[in-house]
């Protein structure tokens, strides 16, 4: 862990990332809904800075059409390979095109 602390706002995104099984994703707008946050893109923000990923899964956060989206910060290359071989290992399915599939490996806090 890097020696910078959390914000309070970040750490409770961390911590919603526990209730996400492995082989499940959510997306942005669906974190930040369940911690009562108007803005998925305020989530992507707190993500980009986790210290601790894969440990904190991160990596099962993905934009509301399937696409990955961002990981540690990019959103192509290396880091979104990673992102991809992560969910993949995890078990997580995916469609034709690359994007995941939501209705088969979705996850919706609550339900």
């Amino acid at each position: 862990m890097s020696g910078n602390k959390p914000s309070l706002f970040a750490q409770s995104v961390y911590d919603a990332l526990g209730g996400i099984p492995a082989g499940k994703v959510t997306t942005y707008k669906e974190l930040a809904r369940s911690i009562g946050c108007g803005s998925p893109r305020a989530v992507g923000q707190a993500l980009r800075r986790n210290p601790d990923a894969p440990q904190v899964p991160c990596h099962r956060v993905v934009r509301t059409d399937g696409d990955l989206g961002g990981y540690q910060g990019r959103t192509r290359g290396e880091s979104l390979a990673r992102k991809e071989s992560l969910l993949r290992g995890e078990g997580v399915e995916f469609l034709p095109d690359g994007r995941v599939d939501l209705t088969r490996s979705g996850h919706h806090f609550g339900a």
